[in-house]
This record gives structure tokens, C-alpha cells and sequence, in this order.
């Protein structure tokens, strides 16, 4: 039995052999130009095209969302190598929960009962629950839409390339003995004639089995190929998961950040949106004079300097404004209304006028037009 198996194994890497160096001999004639070549049916090779196309840029749609969610390589190079060994990555701080807790901690140093200290601490707590939207957008980004990409690079696609070089082969086997066919049919008229018959019979015989392997090989290939479309609609309800939940996550940004110019807002003589301000109440409480700085510096962007003006003048908003009382006029970003200033007025607030509503609106908060 034993000899039996090893005859058999033998004549199996012979004929192994003998296949792959006729695929071999049938591949260099083609490139040399000495041998024909069956061509693929325009659907199939439109298919294989797409298929193409859709490998290049799934991988190239996910390698730039990995560098939306990590910018920085080493972390993603460090996050691959951790996948790769079936190991948990250490749980860090991202940038925005980082910048949250050097504020707080920053904050609790100067004294959180100073407008100072409560600002930095307020504006740590907002940066901390921006970064925890972040993380919560980069998990459902890595489940919903990198995940199934990879899936498909990974799992259908590699399907899809095997059977794409079973096809290739079952074609080079086809004009192999097309080819031998061709040649035993030409052979020398001198040969014995039952051997002419004989190799030509067998020539003809092995053609039928190598086409009937190349169509059934090309219809495999055909099916899976055409499944590329189901792919395509699997894909698209991944983008709308992903641009849902970035939705989500720029909508909780915006509504954090909100809040927090509100909380900040509620102090317009101490805080200001340019870091302009005017004196601190820890200076005004031990009665030292101070200077104004929308006195002493030029208004933002403007270049104008104070606007102790005589008139009316024409201002820009820069950013929105909740009035904190009915003596003062709430501002919307990038409206234009009209200011002046009041003999009496503190120097860090104008007049403002829009239409009919009058009400007293901080200077930090405007760009003076010529």
C-alpha cells in the first residue's frame, strides 16, 4: 500500500508539474506574441474592472477615515499591532480630555471661587465631554463603517481574487491545448496515420474538458463578480451610519460649546470672545485704577482704534451675544448694526441699534466698519 501511495503521489507532482509549466510556457508565448489568447466576454471584463475599482477605493476611503479618527501614526501603527495580537489597547486620553484636565487642574490651582479659575474649569469640563463625544463618534465609526470595509477587503474580495486566478489558469490550460491541438494537427504528413489520428483524438478530447472547465470557471467567476452590487448597498447604508453619528457628534460639539458661551456670557465685563478684557474684579476690589483696553487697544480685526467716536458708526458682529437684561441688545454672528457711544457709558460697551431695537452691546464683541 505504502508503494502504491508513493507511485500515486509521484505521478501527481508529475502531472503538478507538467500543468504548471505548460500555464507557464502558454503565459510567456502570449506576452512574446507567439501564441493566441482567449479573450474574457466585455460583461466579464467590465465586472472584473468594477470589482477593481471597488477594492482601490474602499481601502483608500478607509485609510483616510483611520487618519479622521487618529491623526497620529505611531498611535495607529501602536492600536494595528494590538489588533494583531488579539490584545486590549490601553485605555488613554484623547487630546480634547487632556486639554480638559490641564484646565480643571488649572482651575482648582487659582482658586475655582476666582472668575478666572471657574472659567478654566467650566471650559475643562466642556472640552472633557467634547472629547467623550469623540470617543463615543470613533467606536461607532469602527463598528459601523470600518469594520464591515474591512470585511469585505478581507472576506468577499479575497474570494473574489482566488477565483479570479482559478479562472486565469483554467484559461491558460484552454490555449495550452488549443495550441497542441493546432500543432497535432499539423503534424508531419510521414507520421503513421493511426498515430496522427490517435494524438489529434486526443488533443480534441482534452480541448472539450479545458473549455468546459474555463466556462464553468468563468460562470463562478461571473457570480461572485456580480455580487459587487450587493456590496455597494452594504456599503451604503455604512456611509449613512457613518454620517449619522458624525451628525451627532458635531451637533453634541456645537451644543456643548453653546452652553458653555452662555456660562461664560454671564460675566460680559470679565470675559470676552478675543481675550480683550477689562480688569479683573480682584483689582477693582483693592480700588486700583484701570485702563480700558478696548481704549487702549485697536478694536479686533478692525484696526480702529478707541471708540470714543462722535456719531453713529456701522459695526460687524463677531460673535452671538445673549442679552443678560433688557438694557442690552442680543447680537447675532456676522449681522451689521449700528453703534454709538454715550458720554457716561462704561468705555467696553456702545449703543447698538437694529431697526427699532435699541440696547447696550459690548465692544469685544464688534468689528468697527469705515
Amino acid at each position: 500500500l505504502n508503494i502504491i501511495s508513493m507511485e500515486f503521489n509521484v505521478k501527481r507532482l508529475a502531472a503538478d508539474a507538467g500543468t504548471f509549466l505548460s500555464r507557464a510556457v502558454q503565459f510567456t508565448e502570449e506576452k512574446l506574441g507567439q501564441a493566441e489568447k482567449t479573450e474574457l466576454d466585455a460583461h466579464l471584463e467590465n465586472l472584473l474592472s468594477r470589482a477593481e475599482s471597488t477594492k482601490h477605493w474602499t481601502e483608500r476611503i478607509m485609510k483616510q477615515t483611520e487618519v479622521l479618527l487618529q491623526p497620529n501614526p505611531n498611535v495607529r501603527i501602536e492600536e494595528f499591532l494590538y489588533e494583531k495580537l488579539e490584545k486590549k489597547a490601553p485605555t488613554r486620553l484623547n487630546n480634547h480630555e487632556q486639554l480638559g484636565q490641564s484646565m480643571i487642574d488649572a482651575g482648582n490651582e487659582y482658586g475655582p471661587g476666582t472668575a478666572y479659575g471657574n472659567a478654566l474649569v467650566k471650559c475643562g469640563e466642556t472640552q472633557k465631554q467634547i472629547g467623550s463625544a469623540e470617543r463615543e463618534f470613533m467606536q461607532s465609526t469602527a463598528t459601523n463603517f470600518l469594520t464591515p470595509f474591512r470585511n469585505f477587503l478581507e472576506g468577499d474580495f479575497k474570494t473574489i481574487l482566488k477565483e479570479r486566478k482559478l479562472l486565469q489558469n483554467k484559461r491558460l490550460d484552454l490555449d495550452a491545448a488549443k495550441t497542441r491541438l493546432k500543432k497535432a494537427r499539423m503534424a508531419d504528413a510521414r507520421a503513421v496515420v493511426g498515430m496522427w489520428v490517435a494524438e489529434v483524438t486526443k488533443a480534441e478530447q482534452e480541448l472539450r474538458v479545458t473549455q468546459s472547465e474555463f466556462d464553468r470557471q468563468a460562470e463562478i467567476t461571473r457570480l461572485l463578480l456580480e455580487g459587487i452590487s450587493s456590496s455597494h448597498a452594504h456599503h451604503l447604508r455604512c456611509l449613512n451610519d457613518f454620517v449619522e453619528a458624525q451628525t451627532t457628534y458635531y451637533a453634541q460639539c456645537y451644543q456643548y460649546m453653546v452652553d458653555l458661551q452662555k456660562q461664560l456670557g454671564s460675566f460680559p465685563s470679565t470675559f470676552s470672545s478675543n481675550n480683550n478684557q477689562s480688569s479683573t474684579s480682584t483689582a477693582a476690589s483693592i480700588s486700583v485704577p484701570t485702563i480700558s483696553t478696548s481704549a487702549a487697544l485697536p478694536s479686533p480685526a478692525s484696526g480702529m482704534g478707541s471708540p470714543g467716536f462722535s456719531g453713529s458708526r456701522r459695526a460687524r458682529v463677531l460673535y452671538d451675544y445673549d442679552a443678560a437684561g433688557s438694557s442690552e441688545l442680543s447680537l447675532l454672528a456676522d449681522e451689521v448694526i449700528t453703534v454709538r457711544s454715550v458720554p457716561g457709558m462704561d468705555s467696553d460697551w456702545l449703543m447698538g441699534e437694529r431697526g427699532n431695537q435699541k440696547g447696550k452691546v459690548p465692544i469685544t464683541y464688534l468689528e468697527l466698519l469705515n
